[in-house]
């Protein structure tokens, strides 16, 4: 299927090009639409995404919108074609989960940009965007693996982005000691906060003394669990920051400045020079990915071994260590 697909878009766009049809993207206003998997009032995954949107907007003077959409196929092939039939260049369904519906409805609209938030998707019109979670989760694991004695991680659903982060955590962590002991568990949503919250007070009843939620707008929940039970479990702040949710547990924060990656690809769009292949940022790219130490808890990583994380983090951007599921 996928191979009829590409065939059809680059005959679709050869056609194009022979009856001389005229490019409307240009010559009125530049639109970028956004999809996201819940509200963008969220700290976390979703709001990411919005202000990837707003970015563009200041940075490259597009018209924009947005629509919040639930778990549910069918409204997000409709929210494209939506998007698409209203004259949008770029739009962006920000989650692995938009990727099916991308590329059914980029069939009818060649001349429209598919971007798609932790895929790596490139297939015509269809392009994935990738930050490579692995590697800042890789140096979580190492942390977790020297300071602690058992981790757990909690996912929103079991996808590929999510099972991304977790195996280069648990990479992490066997790097430092093979038989650490890692719990995973997943509650089937990216919005049930109580359950993400039972899931990490189950881990926790059960000797973890790190936890990770990765679970988008139920991640919250992993943070009131983890701050309930007290400073001797710790965790990182992941996507966006959560010190104030759990102010005595975090030991760092990943941040992924996403908003200006996508303003990078969404600029080259503009120009006429999309990209040729999916984009992946990571370790390498410090504009849109960092992992930073907390130095104002109750707690924080000693030097030692802040140091021994930054060798093995210079490594990962260099491509000396491999982070992912091999």
């Amino acid at each position: 299927m996928r191979l009829s697909r590409r065939t059809f878009l680059e005959g679709v766009a050869a056609l194009s090009i022979a009856v001389s049809v005229p490019a409307m993207g240009y010559a009125e206003d530049f639109k970028m639409g956004l999809l996201v998997p819940g509200s963008v009032s969220e700290e976390g995954w979703n709001r990411i995404g919005f202000n990837a949107l707003k970015g563009v907007e200041a940075q490259l003077g597009a018209k924009i919108s947005y629509v919040e959409l639930q778990q549910n196929p069918a409204s997000f092939e409709k929210a494209f074609r939506d998007y698409a039939s209203q004259g949008y260049k770029v739009i962006l369904g920000h989650g692995f989960e938009f990727q099916d519906a991308a590329l059914e409805v980029a069939l009818d609209y060649p001349d429209t940009y598919f971007l798609i938030s932790s895929s790596s998707i490139h297939e015509g019109n269809v392009i994935g965007l990738n930050t490579d979670t692995s590697q800042p989760f890789y140096l979580m694991g190492v942390i977790a693996a020297k300071m602690g004695k058992k981790a757990g991680l909690v996912g929103g659903m079991e996808i590929p982005p999510i099972q991304q982060a977790f195996a280069g955590f648990k990479n992490g962590a066997k790097s430092v000691n093979p038989d650490f002991p890692i719990s995973e568990a997943y509650i089937g949503n990216f919005t049930d906060t109580t359950a993400a919250k039972e899931a990490a007070l189950s881990m926790i009843s059960q000797g973890a003394d790190f936890v990770v939620p990765n679970a988008s707008g139920a991640t919250v929940g992993g943070y009131q669990a983890i701050s309930e039970s007290g400073p001797d479990v710790r965790s990182f702040s992941i996507f966006s920051d959560f010190t104030q949710v759990a102010p005595n547990n975090i030991l760092g924060l990943y941040v992924a400045d996403y908003a200006q990656g996508v303003v990078e690809v969404v600029r080259s769009i503009k120009d006429g020079s999309p990209p040729t292949e999916n984009v992946i940022f990571g370790l390498k790219d410090p504009k849109v990915m960092s992992f930073t130490f907390r130095d104002d808890g109750p707690i924080s990583v000693p030097e030692d071994i802040r140091a021994e994380v930054k060798a093995i983090s210079d490594k990962i951007a260099a491509g000396e260590i491999k982070t992912g599921a091999e």
